[in-house]
């Protein structure tokens, strides 16, 4: 009976320890599973790590592929920026070459329109009003005639640093232009200045003749749809009709492309007195106004050019700015009145002192040579 019990409960331990036998064979399979789970998936991860890096690296070189693709064309377009940087700046020295050009050319243009400018002072006459003759009467169809004798005043250059001084008499000049160097007392100072003779510009004289038409008249603003020839009737009735200061009209003639015409009347004195008007109403497509005024020639003749010199005034050079201008002036002007330093009366004195622009001095006809 004992062995029998105790069979038994050798039999229940080997059951017990075949399950945990078997308990235990599950577990290694478990473990084996999860082993070769694990194995696969390093084995994964070290595909994918490879890879990885291998896209990394073919990143990379492609990085650096574009490193230096955008290193040489950095290099040419600073290049470019260079080269843009250097022509602009020729472009600029030529701009300011041109300017300085420009601006000397501009100068010389208004010394030459200075030059040649032309100051005409008409004197007033009077006018005494008669009977027509009849050799006045005969003299109508004649036109007005006017002839005009212009001449240029004679003008010299007055620079910084200079003064005119004009004697009353010529001898007195003409010993201060003997002299090669004049010292002049300013208060405790001397000053020397150079009398020098005046070189003066070339100057112009030339007649003008103007002979205006009695009978003809010009005629602008003329715009109409219509065509010519109606343009031209039109205008010959409209400048016919005497209510309107209008005359007898002898012929008209009408240029299309400009709008104007010339109106020929058949006496003289209508186109006289349509001109002070300055207009006129024509009849056209509808009533319109338009301007009048005389038709005139010119002719320039005897056109000569001559040169002068001044006999009683002296060009001092060479002056220093030691006060003010009127003082300086005042102290010129004291020097050369005195007998014992060769001078005399003065007529007329400017100075231009040296913050002062350029003067143009002109002369009278009897202070030219």
């Amino acid at each position: 009976m004992a062995d029998m019990t105790k069979k038994g409960e050798e039999d229940l331990q080997l059951e017990e320890a075949k399950k945990e036998l078997q308990t235990w064979k599950n577990k290694t399979k478990e473990a084996e599973d999860v082993i070769a789970r694990l194995t696969l998936e390093k084995l994964d991860e070290e595909e994918v790590k490879t890879k990885a890096q291998q896209e990394m690296m073919a990143r990379f070189k492609e990085q650096e592929k574009l490193k230096e693709e955008f290193n040489e064309r950095k290099m040419e377009v600073q290049k470019e920026i260079n080269d843009l940087s250097k022509q602009n700046q020729n472009l600029i020295d030529n701009l300011n070459k041109c300017r300085d050009k420009l601006q000397k050319k501009k100068n010389e243009c208004t010394k030459l329109k200075q030059k040649f400018k032309i100051y005409a002072q008409i004197p007033d006459s009077e006018v005494e009003f008669s009977a027509r003759s009849d050799k006045q009467v005969e003299d109508e169809d004649q036109p007005i005639r006017g002839e005009f004798v212009i001449v240029q005043r004679v003008s010299a250059p007055l620079k910084k640093g200079q003064a005119l001084i004009t004697f009353e008499e010529e001898t007195v000049a003409s010993q201060i232009l003997m002299m090669a160097m004049c010292s002049v007392a300013c208060d405790a100072q001397i000053m020397d200045v150079k009398p020098e003779r005046i070189t003066m510009d070339p100057s112009v004289k030339f007649e003008v003749h103007l002979p205006v038409s009695r009978k003809q008249l010009c005629v602008s603003g003329v715009l109409s749809s219509l065509s010519e020839e109606r343009i031209k009737d039109c205008l010959q009735i409209s400048f016919s009709r005497p209510s309107r200061g209008g005359g007898e009209v002898e012929e008209v003639l009408y240029d299309q492309n400009t709008g104007t015409a010339q109106v020929t009347f058949l006496h003289p004195g209508v186109a006289d007195s349509l001109v002070l008007k300055g207009e006129y109403l024509v009849d056209l497509d509808s009533e319109m106004k338009v301007q009048v005024g005389p038709v005139y020639t010119y002719k320039l003749s005897k056109f000569q050019t001559f040169c002068g010199s001044s006999r009683r005034t002296v060009l001092l050079d060479g002056i220093k700015e030691m006060m003010d201008q009127e003082e300086l002036q005042d102290h010129l002007e004291i020097h050369f009145q005195k007998p014992r330093n060769q001078g005399g009366e003065i007529e007329s004195i400017k100075y231009v002192s040296r913050q002062e622009e350029h003067l143009l001095a002109f002369f009278t006809c009897e202070e030219e040579k």
